[in-house]
Order: structure tokens, then sequence, then C-alpha cells
């Protein structure tokens, strides 16, 4: 933990990923921010961030999520992938700006968690003050991908930038869309900006094999994965668990 960080909410709470568990996220708050350094090294050490604040994992008797990363510089697409990558380069418009809040936006992002099954609670009812705090307000270098079909928004990306590292913060898009699949063509396209920016890793959060919002992670490869404190390296997709 850094020297300017404070533990500000450690409490057991029902776990996002994995039905009928309890998750333990320590909310670590860095009150005067973190460099680009420093968030490569929060990131390689397992960390996410939520708004101002980082946490990691620290749940009871699980270690069902593994923090995942992708060497840019290594990665190759399948052909799904180049598929879906050349769909989105002809169709989509990126605008790349920093994070902002509209009503726009809170729509998209209210309509991605309640039509895939992501809201709980307060979540379906999101209002632009929520979607800042969670979405807006940063601790870092962050920034907004957009992406525009026809002029329309359909998707949005939040990614944060260090030095050698970028963490993909959070995507939502229009569950409607079928044109291409938005979540990937967003992991393909953020590689392609590490490329372009001379980024070594891209962060793909968690990845848990047994919850289908979360193990298409393991699609891109080689990536590494973190387990038991060491990065552990994969060349094909992990088999999904069984349900």
């Amino acid at each position: 933990m850094l020297e300017n960080e404070r533990v500000v909410w450690d409490d057991l709470q029902r776990c996002p990923y994995l039905p009928n568990r309890q998750a333990r996220l320590p909310i670590r708050w860095p009150q005067n921010g973190i460099s680009r350094v420093q968030l490569d090294q929060r990131l390689a050490a397992g960390d996410r961030r939520s708004g101002q604040f980082l946490y990691r994992t620290h749940c009871p008797g699980c270690q069902a999520c593994e923090a995942i990363r992708v060497p840019v510089a290594e990665f190759y697409p399948r052909e799904t992938q180049r598929r879906m990558k050349r769909r989105g380069d002809k169709h989509l418009k990126l605008v790349i700006n920093a994070p902002e809040a509209s009503e726009e936006k809170v729509v998209l992002f209210r309509r991605h968690k309640i039509e895939r099954g992501l809201a709980h609670g307060d979540e379906v009812s999101e209002d632009v003050e929520s979607y800042s705090s969670f979405l807006v307000d940063t601790c870092c270098d962050s920034l907004e991908l957009s992406y525009f079909y026809e002029g329309h928004l359909v998707a949005v990306s939040i990614v944060d930038r260090g030095v050698k590292s970028m963490s993909a913060v959070y995507t939502y898009f229009d569950p409607q869309f079928k044109l291409l699949s938005l979540g990937t063509y967003s992991v393909l396209r953020q590689i392609e900006l590490c490329r372009e920016w001379k980024i070594d890793w891209l962060y793909l959060g968690y990845f848990v094999s047994a919850c289908e919002h979360m193990n298409y992670k393991g699609l891109f490869t080689p990536h590494e994965r973190l387990i038991g404190g060491q990065w552990k390296r994969f060349e094909d997709p992990p088999r999904r668990a069984p349900r």
C-alpha cells in the first residue's frame, strides 16, 4: 500500500461474479492520486480501480478472481477476432477524450446493466452523479473511448494509462447492437492503441472461469494470470468450468 493510501471500507459483501458467495474487496483511497509509474506497480500487484479508489480481492476461502493481462507485442488474434476487428474498423468511429458524464451515457450504461442481467440494487436507478463517481472521477490518468455507429453512441470504454501498462477499467455497450461483439472489439482496439503508444501490457481486470461475463477474457492469448501472487503464462484459452 502506498504511503498516501487509506483504507476507507472493508466489509464482506455479496460476490458480484458468482452466486451464493461472499466477497471482500478492501477499498483504498490514494489521497494524492497516483502517477503513471505507480499505476504500473499497482496493476502488477493485482489492483483494480473504481472511481477514485483502488481495490484488490481478499475473499474468504475463494481465489476465483485472477487478474489477467495481455503482452500486447506477442498477442496474435485468432481468425474470429480478426473478422471482428475488420468489421468494427469498417463500421465504428472511435473518439478518445477525458471521461465525462452525460444523460446519453447514463441511459446506455443502465440499459447495458439491466438487459445483460448485471444490475444490482441501486444500479437500476443509476444517475449522472453516481455514474460520475464510478466512471468519471479518478485517481490516475484516465481516458474515455467512445464508439459510434452512423453517428449513434453504441459503446464506451474507460481505460487507465500508465507508462508500460494500460488498464481496461469498464466497458458498456448497446446490448441490442448485433452487428459485432462490441466488448471483444473494444479489447482488440485497446491492444492496437497499446501498440501505437508503445505500452507493453493491457490489463483486462479479473478472469473468473465460472462467470460467463468474465471468462471471455481468456480468449485473448497469450496472456498471464496472477495466481498465488505469481504471474503465470497461458498460451491457449482455458476450459470453462462446469456450471
